[in-house]
């Protein structure tokens, strides 16, 4: 497992995560319960700590967040 962070926050992908995610009219919650039925175990606090940047993000999680909003892992990663 990589974990991806740039030295402050405790990953990279907290504000694009941030960003998507109004861009597609959900709320924290509604991420979260999409990305569990796609058989992922994200909670609404998984979000919250992911785009505060207060919790790391496994490669496996970037991933899942990329496959869902139809995006490379590179883009997401890029910010």
């Amino acid at each position: 497992m990589k974990i991806y962070w740039d030295g402050k926050s405790k990953n990279i992908i907290g504000a694009k995560l941030k960003i998507l995610r109004k861009k597609a009219g959900l709320t924290q919650k509604e991420l979260a319960e999409k990305l569990q039925l796609e058989g992922e175990s994200f909670t609404d606090l998984t979000i919250l700590r992911m785009e505060q940047g207060k919790r790391f993000v496994a490669d496996y999680e970037i991933v899942a967040i990329a496959k869902y909003f139809e995006i490379s892992t590179d883009e997401l990663l890029m910010g």
